[in-house]
């Protein structure tokens, strides 16, 4: 019989999850399913649900409620223990992890069998002023505070009697057109638009920008789906600068690369993201941040840890010498795989290796319009908002109907649009300051 770190018994063996995004949550889920009441599972999380992050730009734009894309793990993952804390210590040799609860006890835990899928936070950049005057868009509350910005920016414009002010606090600059940059500059401009047109005495239309170094918008998806996303850009009026970011941010603007100052009052950072500076602290190999890891998910010389997700460096094997991509799909699947493969390690079926092929990418883009290519069939309009929506349906492991309702009642109706005001600006920085804690490996 073990003893736990906090001196109870162990009668079963203990599986620790660290993390419940897509990886870790799957993970626990898939395990629950296969392990049944034989193991002990363990989800160590700062929070008590799993975030739906494609939806984050239906947040900011108002269209679906913030609780929707919030799926609580208790309830949802029946058969498992819910931690509430932040990893931040761990002990590789006497197998246990240290954390910190919500209000401040410190705690530790003892596993058997560690999974460590911490996933990742807002690249950053040495770009001067960005992390004073930029914002994330990682998290719930990053969307709730980009919701209440755009509101009161408009309002702002609205009240104000110098030309100049009223087009700056107008102007929204988003830098990244990736996935996420995208998605919010298209839905963003939709729903500035809906603002714009609520008040008589604001002259200016709204402007959105979106930038990036790249040479086309959705640089990591096919084509043929980042021409959709462009035309559907321009058509709305979403200035679309390739080739082209910030060099400097300030409190009254942004000046570009290509030397235009352009001023604004809202800079949103989408970037891109990176692991989670936790793993660095592990002792162990990385690859660009990530833990390094074999086709079977484990880490080389700990066969009872495992990392999957955005903080694994996972071998794709399909593109050999490669690691896979942070995506959700990725993660996804590695954490159902990772469960797997635990299972095999106490005799329930066979370890395999981690091999996927995507069947496609859906883009949502507000309004009526989406780009996707379901197994590498590209759509546009119509067709593609019905793949994206329906899978995103089928992707979510709850909330479900919620979400439907919301996509019903914003087609029917006009769009409430109010600031709230719960979640101040120095509430999300775009980078945070909080001391490290120290991780013991021997």
């Amino acid at each position: 019989m073990r003893v736990d770190g906090n001196g109870s018994a162990m009668t079963k063996p203990r599986v620790v999850i660290v993390g419940a995004g897509f990886a870790g949550y799957h993970a626990a889920k898939t395990l629950s399913r296969l392990a049944g009441n034989r193991a002990e599972i363990v989800v160590l999380n700062s929070t008590d649900y799993f975030l739906y992050l494609p939806l984050l730009p239906e947040v900011a734009a108002g269209v679906v409620e913030p609780k929707r894309i919030a799926v609580p793990l208790t309830g949802t993952l029946r058969g498992v223990r819910v931690v509430i804390g932040e990893a931040d210590e761990v002990d590789l040799q006497n197998r246990w992890v240290g954390f910190t609860q919500a209000e401040g006890d410190r705690n530790r835990i003892a596993y058997d069998r560690l999974v460590l899928a911490v996933g990742s936070v807002n690249k950053l950049l040495p770009i001067p002023g960005v992390t004073e005057y930029a914002h994330g868009f990682r998290g719930l509350p990053e969307a709730l505070y980009l919701h209440d910005h755009i509101v009161r920016q408009i309002e702002l414009a609205e009240q104000a009697e110098d030309p100049a002010e009223q087009q700056a606090r107008a102007t929204f600059v988003v830098v990244g057109a990736g996935y996420t940059g995208t998605e919010v500059a298209a839905h963003g401009q939709l729903f500035t638009d809906a603002l714009h047109a609520q008040r008589p005495r604001l002259t200016v239309r709204p402007k959105w920008m979106l930038l990036d170094v790249a040479p086309r918008v959705l640089p990591e998806l096919d084509k043929r789906m980042s021409d959709t996303a462009h035309r559907v850009l321009d058509r709305r009026g979403v200035d679309v600068r390739m080739g082209t970011s910030v060099a400097e941010a300030t409190a009254d603007g942004v000046k570009l690369t290509d030397g235009e100052y352009v001023p604004t009052c809202s800079l949103v950072w989408c970037v891109g993201v990176r692991p989670d500076p936790f793993v660095a602290e592990l002792g162990l190999r990385t690859e660009r941040g990530r833990l390094v890891v074999d086709e079977y998910l484990n880490v080389p010389g700990f066969p009872e840890v495992y990392a999957c997700g955005d903080a694994a460096a996972v071998p794709d094997v399909t593109h050999p010498g490669q690691v896979c991509a942070m995506t959700a799909q990725h993660a996804q699947r590695q954490g159902k795989l990772a469960a797997h493969n635990i299972a095999a390690s106490y005799g329930k079926g066979r370890r395999r290796t981690y091999k996927h092929h995507d069947l496609g990418w859906v883009v949502d883009l507000g309004g009526k319009d989406a780009a996707a290519n379901p197994l590498k069939v590209n759509l546009a309009g119509l067709p593609a908002k019905a793949v994206t929506r329906g899978y995103h349906l089928l992707a979510m492991p709850g909330n479900r109907t919620r979400v439907s309702a919301d996509w019903v009642l914003d087609a029917a109706l006009t769009r409430p649009a109010v600031q709230l005001g719960l979640v101040p600006a120095n509430a999300v920085p775009l980078e945070s300051t909080a001391p490290e804690m120290p991780v013991r490996n021997r």
